[in-house]
């Protein structure tokens, strides 16, 4: 292992999750991914939020102002549902946005459902910190972030974040050979 210490966010948003109508699968299929994919050191902070704008902006900004995550990733409420308030959230606090993380998540998911085309997923930073949208499906959820995540560790290091390492038999991050350690 040549990677440092990293802290992971871990939102999902549910109305019925958060009241307890029906136990979340999103974000433990989020944190599976991380056990079986990270080889660096990690911690991690989850949290379930309603669909609600304010309460996804605040536990966004908790996760990068309050607890310093690297990333933080969200799942749930990027479809095109009265309710489905993640992306506006997202865009609210973020200082950039990076399209390119909607835009590859969408293709992924076009190779499955066609109905892809209905997410409206984000990407962006705030400060030093990455954050995105993934869908709130456990299978969605692994298709997406098993390739989104190959330009995460890169993206963390240009943020100024620490230096994740990967299992790369699980996921091949991508690094320009002048950026990686090994």
């Amino acid at each position: 292992m040549v990677g440092d210490p990293a802290k992971f966010g871990i939102i999902t948003i549910s109305d019925r999750a958060h009241s307890g109508e029906y136990k979340d699968e999103g974000g433990p299929a989020i944190l599976g991914f991380f056990e079986e994919a990270i080889a660096s050191e990690w911690s991690h902070h989850y949290v379930i939020v309603p669909d609600e704008i304010e309460a996804i902006a605040k536990a966004i900004t908790d996760m990068t102002d309050n607890h310093s995550c690297d990333v933080v990733v969200t799942t749930g409420g990027t479809g095109p549902a009265e309710r489905d308030v993640t992306p506006e959230a997202t865009m609210q606090v973020c200082d950039r946005i990076l399209p390119g993380f909607g835009e590859q998540m969408r293709a992924i998911s076009l190779e499955f459902v066609p109905t892809a085309i209905l997410s409206r997923q984000v990407g962006g930073t705030r400060g030093k910190s990455l954050i995105f949208n993934l869908p709130g499906r456990p299978k969605a959820i692994r298709e997406t972030i098993d390739e989104i995540w190959k330009a995460v560790p890169y993206c963390v290091d240009l943020l100024g974040g620490p230096y994740i390492d990967m299992k790369d038999d699980v996921c091949n991050a991508f690094r320009p050979k002048s950026a990686r350690r090994r």
